[in-house]
């Protein structure tokens, strides 16, 4: 405990260049510059706040140690990087910022393993809740016809298909992870530039927009597979024999365009998704810093728990949406049209508003356990591919 204490005495000390036993927000910025990360005055500051109890802008040594006195690592480069990940937003499976790597990580070639670590992470997670997907599904597009509630729609399915049938669609579900992320993290990357020009340094403001663009251009590019998924997941035994069948007989059938029905009100609704799952998660997350001032890290339980409030929030806000996407789908159409609108309009004329969260109790069920099998599963990945914390 004791060696512990003096390596971060020692990288306090490193850090407070000007040696007045304070740390500033300019030495923090010029410390994350080194790193390759560069970051602007107000996040700096942001970065105070959460060891700073005094009110003071800058951190003392009592604040450091207690910050970091559970931190297994004394470097102060991996610090630094806890440091800042602690302020790096988490909102789950419709994520809008993509994580940004140190120049460090961009040569050694670590980033691209925290990408395949996050991969399999989401392989698991989607796997593993993969039969609620499906209820979820069933419920949306067939509506109030389904009466028997999630436990019901289950016995359903079973009998239908057997237990194998469970996972129905959840193939295409696990495919799209991988050039999904690619595709975001690559666009994000570009825009960011955009925004930035040659200083790198980005607002939030600027973060969320890039990071809703390379949402956008990434759901265009992997849209079919959605598509395909829903189809799947609402056929019966033997109806198509697998994804590419699947992907070929809706193509030959409705064309092209039927490959991207449903997809404006995707793109609307990562709007009111991202922006209450974010809002929600760190106002709780601060909420709890400032009841808890002995306590500057959350820590994962209450990250959890922030991040699943959130994105229940989040859900509710965006669900009609979704709803109504996930219907055009499956190819569900209304007399006259297969728009957007004439569909909405319709559900809330057969169904009432209640109509448009039909499906949202298995949404619900699988929210805790998918972000928690995710943060195991990526633990444990970065483990074993040698991805330093």
């Amino acid at each position: 405990m004791e060696e512990h204490e003096r390596k971060l005495r020692l990288a306090f000390s490193d850090l407070d260049k000007n040696k007045d036993g304070m740390i500033e927000p300019s030495e923090i910025q010029q410390a994350l510059k080194k790193l390759g990360l560069s970051v602007t005055k107000e996040d700096a500051e942001k970065l105070c706040k959460r060891i700073d109890h005094d009110g003071s802008l800058t951190v003392d040594w009592a604040e450091w140690r207690s910050f970091f006195q559970l931190c297994p690592d004394t470097q102060l480069e991996k610090l630094l990087l806890y440091w800042r990940q602690s302020l790096m937003i988490d909102i789950g499976e419709l994520t809008t910022c993509p994580p940004e790597f140190t120049e460090k990580e961009r040569k050694t070639g670590m980033w691209w393993r925290h990408l395949v670590a996050g991969g399999l992470a989401g392989a698991v997670s989607r796997t593993c809740t993969a039969p609620l997907d499906r209820v979820k599904i069933m419920l949306q597009v067939h509506g109030s016809k389904e009466t028997t509630g999630v436990v019901g729609v289950l016995k359903k399915m079973i009998g239908e298909g057997g237990v194998k049938s469970l996972w129905r669609g959840n193939g295409t579900n696990v495919l799209k992870i991988a050039p999904e992320s690619a595709i975001k993290f690559a666009a994000y990357e570009q825009i960011k530039k955009f925004f930035t020009g040659k200083s790198n340094e980005t607002t939030i403001v600027e973060r969320f927009a890039s990071g809703s663009m390379a949402g956008a251009i990434a759901q265009t590019c992997i849209y079919p597979m959605e598509v395909i998924k829903t189809r799947l997941a609402v056929s019966k035994s033997g109806q198509y024999k697998g994804i590419l069948d699947c992907g070929l007989k809706i193509f030959k059938e409705n064309g092209a365009k039927a490959l991207f029905k449903g997809y404006i009100p995707n793109l609307i609704g990562i709007i009111p998704y991202a922006g209450i799952d974010l809002t929600i998660y760190e106002t709780l997350k601060q909420w709890y810093i400032k009841r808890n001032p002995e306590n500057q890290d959350p820590g994962v339980p209450v990250l959890l728990a922030c991040g699943t409030v959130s994105s229940t929030f989040g859900q509710v806000a965006s669900y009609p949406l979704a709803l109504v996407r996930t219907k055009l789908q499956a190819g569900v159409t209304v007399v006259g049209s297969g728009g957007f609108m004439p569909l909405a309009k319709h559900i809330v004329k057969e169904e009432g508003f209640r109509g448009l969260y039909s499906g949202i109790a298995p949404n619900f069920l699988k929210v805790l356990p998918a972000v928690s099998i995710s943060y195991v599963i990526y633990e444990k990945a970065k483990q074993s591919l040698g991805v330093q914390k």
